[in-house]
Formats: C-alpha cells, sequence, structure tokens
C-alpha cells in the first residue's frame, strides 16, 4: 500500500473539500453524497462476498443500485468476514464485507490482487449494528449481565443458570439450576473479533483470549454462520449466543451493564458508541477503520457492536470495475442508502459528518 495516514483526518478533510467542488451540484438537501442514481446508468457484473451480518444491508442496497442501474448485476456471497477478505485478496471478487478492517500488518504483507499495484485500500464503515447476546431460559424474560459474569459465561467458568454471579444483577428472577450452554460461531468471523473484543477490553482478566475471528474456547455449541447460531439458540433451553441484531428479533437480549445503566442492544447505542471512538492512526486517507472504544460509559451507548465495512480498491486493475464499485459504495453511504439499510436491518445510519468522510473517500475509486 503506498499511502500512509499522516494527518489522517486532515487528509480526509481535504480529499473532501475536492470532491465536494466537484460535486456540489449534485448534493442532497441534507448535505450527504449523492447516489450512484444520480449519476450515469452503469451496466457490468460486481462480485462480492463476506460479511453474514451485512447481508440484509447488501440486499437493499442492490436493490436501490439496480433500480438506477438495471444493466448491472451485483451477486454477494454471505460466507462470512474472513472468508470475503480471503476471496477479495484472491481477485475471486472485487469487493469483500467484513466486520472488522483490514489489519496494518495484512495490509502491508498481503497482495490484493484485484487492485493495480501499489494502490490503497478503500474501508467504508457503512453498516452499524448492535450485536445482541441473546438466550433462551425457559421461565426468564430478562436478565443483566456485566462485562465479567459475559466474560465468565464465555470462556466457560460460569456454568449454570443459577450461578451468583448472574443471580447478584437478576434480583427476583427465579434462576434455574440448568447447564449454561453458550453458543459461538464455527467459522472465521467478524462478528466473533467483535464480540471478544468487548469482552477482551471491558474484562480481560476474565477473558483472556484477546480480540480473535476464531473461537478459542473448547466447549459449547458451534454454528456456522449468524443464522446457524440464532437457530441453535432457539432450539435448547439454556442457550446463549452472540448475534446481529437484526437476525435475533424473535429471541430475548441481555441487558449490558454500561456505566451505572443496564443498556438493551439497539442502532441508537450502537451509533453512541461508534460516535465515542476514534479512527485509528496510521492509515491512509481513504482507509477509515475505527479503534471502537468498549469501555465507554457514555449514557445509551451500546458497546456490544460491530462496524461493518465495504472494502474494495482505489485503484482497479480492470479499469472497466472501478465504476461498478464506486456507485454501489456511493448508493450504500447515501441517505437513502442508510435509510434502507436501518429499515430493513435495523441498522444504525452513520453520522452526516462521516458519510461526508466516506464519500471522499469513495470518490478517489478509479
Amino acid at each position: 500500500m503506498k499511502i500512509s495516514r499522516i494527518a489522517q483526518v486532515g487528509a480526509v478533510a481535504a480529499i473532501a473539500a475536492l470532491a465536494l467542488a466537484g460535486c456540489a451540484s449534485n448534493e442532497t438537501a441534507g448535505g450527504n453524497a449523492p447516489s450512484a442514481s444520480e449519476g450515469p446508468t452503469l451496466s457490468g457484473t460486481l462480485n462480492g462476498s463476506g460479511a453474514t451480518s451485512q447481508q440484509v444491508a447488501i440486499q437493499a442496497w442492490t436493490a436501490e443500485f439496480q433500480t438506477a442501474n438495471p444493466d448491472v448485476t451485483v451477486n454477494y456471497d454471505p460466507q462470512g468476514s474472513g472468508t470475503g477478505r480471503e476471496s477479495f485478496q484472491s481477485g475471486a471478487v472485487q469487493f469483500a464485507g467484513s466486520d472488522r478492517a483490514f489489519k496494518l500488518e495484512e495490509i502491508e504483507a498481503g497482495t490484493f490482487d484485484a487492485c493495480a499495484e501499489g494502490s490503497d485500500l478503500v474501508e467504508i464503515p457503512a453498516y452499524v449494528s448492535p450485536i445482541a447476546i441473546a438466550f433462551n431460559v425457559e421461565g426468564v424474560d430478562e436478565l443483566n449481565l456485566d462485562p465479567a459474569t459475559i466474560a465468565g459465561i464465555f470462556a466457560g467458568t460460569i456454568t449454570t443458570w443459577n450461578d451468583p454471579a448472574i443471580a447478584a444483577t437478576n434480583s427476583g428472577v427465579t434462576l434455574p439450576d440448568l447447564a449454561i450452554t453458550p453458543v459461538h460461531r464455527s467459522d472465521k468471523s467478524g462478528t466473533t473479533a467483535n464480540f471478544t473484543d468487548y469482552m477482551s477490553q471491558t474484562a480481560g482478566d476474565v477473558w483472556t483470549y484477546g480480540s480473535v475471528e476464531e473461537w478459542p474456547v473448547q466447549g459449547g455449541e458451534a454454528a456456522q454462520g449468524t443464522s446457524g447460531v440464532v437457530n441453535a439458540i432457539k432450539g435448547g433451553n439454556g442457550t446463549i449466543g452472540y448475534a446481529d441484531h437484526s437476525q435475533t428479533t424473535d429471541l430475548t437480549a441481555v441487558n449490558v451493564q454500561v456505566g451505572s445503566e443496564w443498556v438493551e442492544p439497539s442502532a441508537e447505542g450502537a451509533a453512541k458508541a461508534l460516535d465515542a471512538s476514534p479512527l485509528e492512526e496510521g492509515r491512509a486517507p481513504t482507509d477509515l477503520a475505527f479503534e471502537i472504544d468498549r469501555t465507554t460509559e457514555e449514557s445509551g451507548a451500546y458497546p456490544v457492536m460491530l462496524v461493518s465495512y465495504l472494502i474494495g480498491c482505489v485503484e482497479y486493475k480492470d479499469a472497466e470495475i472501478a465504476p461498478l464499485v464506486k456507485g454501489f459504495f456511493s448508493t450504500a453511504v447515501s441517505e437513502a442508502g442508510q435509510q434502507a439499510a436501518a429499515d430493513n436491518a435495523g441498522s444504525a445510519p452513520i453520522s452526516p459528518e462521516l458519510a461526508e468522510q466516506s464519500q471522499a473517500a469513495i470518490d478517489q475509486i478509479s
């Protein structure tokens, strides 16, 4: 990758100024970046792969993009974040959806076969969503859990539902003498990376495995993909697992302790947690990767959340692909695209400021 992020915020602001000057006549009244529907009609096939969390949002963005560009076909294979990034690196797809950005060392070491030599990456935080810690315990309709107790359950040190640590934060709740079955992802997962990052940051003395994409603990029940985890939780009594909140509507979710509050998963809470977090240092101006602060005590913030990225090249080997990626990514971060994702997937629309930064990065794609 050829550009390091020195004075990243200023660089993005400069790009944004150039981009806005070039397309001021196309701005919406709300100040958001224009969607692809305002540009020329495109044609061709665009292939992507990756996060299951983004699947519903990508379907919504695809519908809007293809309505404006009926000669474009967008294919997205939700195989998981890890597989999506690997497919993008190998050139099997032209973009990836991932619940984490590429690490700096991966960018330095890796080859990206769809990208022109020396090209930087575009990594856009297009999808912001809470991760629900969902459970299925007969007779229990609500649970308050602090970070250490959550970490103990998933580390395997808290094994029954009537454990004193659970009882301590759930006065008046009748907890059964029932084994806990923690459900985790069997595949390499960005959702797992975000969930383990939460436990590592907030209860690192209990969860000692760090922030990882592949589940490190023996025991419990493993399931493929988000839908597999949700089905496993539904199918048992005493189960608890983690999944994108948009796909847990039929389950009950834990209220998480944040400061002195008990906070339920919500798009608004996830957005507050993102707003409390900085961009990572040392990245290219087009690489908008966040360093999520899971320890925030901001009122109403829900730090068990994920930022899922759309990932592409600044410069593509195949110049005919670039306008398709540019148009699709622009649709995703537009006001209409973010609202479509919120309506269909329950995600949190990114802020106008982040949408402007994202569009400035997207405008560099060629």
